[in-house]
């Protein structure tokens, strides 16, 4: 006869985890050395690499560098201690590691996952931003952009962390994105804003926010019914009765799915923060980062045959060549704005974009030897030609225009393009790394205490950590393989305690459900009205220091 397992029958546990215990006093030294030795690695990292080029930064450049850097890697700092308590609280309420071990040993595997992360997320977030702004990223625009959606992200990740709510590092950022991109529109275009968002992908991005948390539910939920039909130890299912850790084999699977979440985590949302980096690097220092100088010269012949092949894709398409490059830059970043690139005149100056990429590239043999004063053009005419293409790829009526063949070969100049103009130095990687690992350690209980214990209404059990841990570290995992996607862990992980709950007969605290569903709803037009008015006054003061 079955065994059957009730979160209502068992036993109420005679000791709660330990959340008041501390580092060794010398941890805290190590602390601080990685943290100053981290600082000093991306300062030495900036003027090596600028050194190497022959860019010589102003000190007023340089500090204003130092600060956009030091509230970027902030913004990771904050998402580290924000959002990854959430892979660390079924370990430490099942009592499979304690707190202290369990956050340093998350913060390792957060910082393996950035290290090993691919970029690609990075960029999907970067691609939301207005066009003129990336284009111009060393403009007053440009910087108060940046600052503007930084400062909102950090300042409402604190403001939920301080009351205690897993809120999504995700939603902050994109809504501050969202809001930057719209408040430029509104400045410069009146009501016209809409045009500064790329709507598409903002709905490709925003539908990954809001079904992952879907899944979370019901992929834990199912999990935990299911390993309820195959796997009987009543262990699984009712609460620690002691703080003696769990059963060896469970032990370690608890652990092995806590190490998932936060490579997980690590690898998608360390991303974030990188290209938001990238974009402050080329706006201060356009020489040593607009252009991938470590692509080798042995791959520039391959490149110009692409951009020649590129070139004839798109003149055969009928259009009118534009009087000049000025002309054909001008049409291709008004189709970009306004996402409507199916047109002649779109094709005739994207050939000519794809000419003249192809002729610079040609004479001088590689993106290394690019001149500093060649190099914000050049990189400028890639980006937009990429952009694009990959527009015309995703465009039903572009395509139609095309042959398959035709197809292949602008998705294949893509890709080179792609290779040139978005890359991820390795110092920006290591110092993303180290700043999201250390904001785990530090600041973790709040949100912990909420995972733990006000979700469900009864103790966390092994069976629920295992499930809602497996579920959350697959669904990130696949977002940001297949979809390049960047999704939440919070609400994810949240959900998924939440569906093994209700799976495990304990039932929900529905305070907490609607505070988070609350957080959940309200974090997109708060972030976006934050940022929208930060960029707003920034944009001010910087047109006005730099009038002066």
């Amino acid at each position: 006869m079955a065994t059957t397992v009730s979160a209502a029958s068992a036993p109420t546990p005679s000791h709660g985890p330990r959340l008041d215990a501390h580092l060794h006093p010398a941890g805290r030294w190590i602390f601080l050395a990685v943290l100053v030795g981290a600082l000093g690695y991306a300062g030495g990292s900036v003027i090596s690499d600028t050194a190497e080029v022959g860019e010589t930064l102003a000190t007023g450049v340089f500090l204003f560098l130092a600060l956009a850097l030091l509230i970027a890697l902030g913004f990771e700092f904050v998402n580290g201690f924000h959002d990854t308590a959430n892979a660390v609280a079924t370990v430490i309420y099942t009592h499979a590691m304690p707190a202290p071990l369990a956050v340093v040993w998350s913060g390792f595997f957060n910082f393996l996952g950035v290290l090993l992360s691919s970029g690609a997320v990075a960029y999907s977030i970067v691609t939301l931003l207005p066009i003129e702004l990336i284009l111009h990223i060393g403009s007053a625009g440009g910087f108060a952009m940046i600052f503007a959606l930084l400062l909102a992200a950090v300042l409402w990740n604190l403001a939920t962390w301080y009351v205690g709510l897993p809120n999504s590092s995700s939603h902050a950022l994109i809504g501050s994105i969202l809001g930057v991109g719209l408040a430029n529109q509104l400045l410069s275009r009146g009501l016209g804003g809409t045009s500064g968002v790329d709507w598409s992908q903002a709905q490709k991005v925003l539908s990954g926010l809001l079904f992952s948390p879907l899944i979370g539910f019901a992929g834990a939920l199912v999990l935990l019914l299911v390993m309820k039909r195959f796997m009987r130890d009543p262990k699984l299912y009712s609460a620690p009765r002691t703080d003696a850790p769990p059963p060896r084999g469970i032990r370690a699977t608890l652990i092995l799915t806590c190490t998932a979440v936060s490579f997980a985590h690590g690898s998608n949302d360390g991303q974030k923060g990188m290209g938001l980096i990238m974009l402050i690097l080329i706006g201060c220092a356009p020489t040593a980062y607009a252009l991938n100088r470590t692509v080798p010269q042995s791959a520039m012949p391959a490149f110009v045959a692409q951009a020649r092949s590129a070139e004839a894709i798109f003149a055969r398409q009928p259009g009118p060549e534009p009087r000049s490059i000025d002309a054909a830059r001008a049409t291709v970043t008004k189709g970009l704005a306004t996402r409507h690139i199916d047109t002649p005149a779109v094709y005739g100056a994207l050939s000519s974009l794809s000419r003249d990429v192809g002729d610079r590239l040609a004479s001088y043999g590689s993106l290394d030897k690019v001149p500093a004063a060649a190099t914000p053009n050049l990189r400028g005419d890639m980006y937009l030609v990429l952009d694009a293409s990959k527009m015309v790829v995703a465009d039903e009526g572009a395509q139609s225009r095309f042959t398959a063949q035709d197809i292949e070969g602008i998705k294949s100049y893509s890709g080179a393009l792609e290779k040139g103009t978005r890359f991820i130095p390795f110092w920006v990687k290591v110092t993303v790394a180290i700043a999201l690992g250390l904001g785990t350690m530090v600041g973790w209980r709040r949100i912990v205490v909420t995972v733990g214990e006000r979700i469900g209404k009864t103790h966390l059990t092994y069976g629920m950590g295992m499930s809602a841990e497996l579920v959350t570290a697959a669904t990130i995992l696949l977002a940001d393989r297949f979809g390049h996607l960047p999704v939440s862990t919070t609400h994810i992980l949240s959900s998924g305690v939440a569906g093994a709950s209700v799976a495990n007969g304990a039932g929900l605290q529905w305070r907490t459900i609607r505070n988070m569903a609350l957080a959940w709803v309200m974090t997109l037009p708060a972030a976006m009205l934050l940022a929208g008015g930060l960029y707003w006054a920034l944009l001010t003061v910087l047109r006005t220091t730099m009038a002066v």
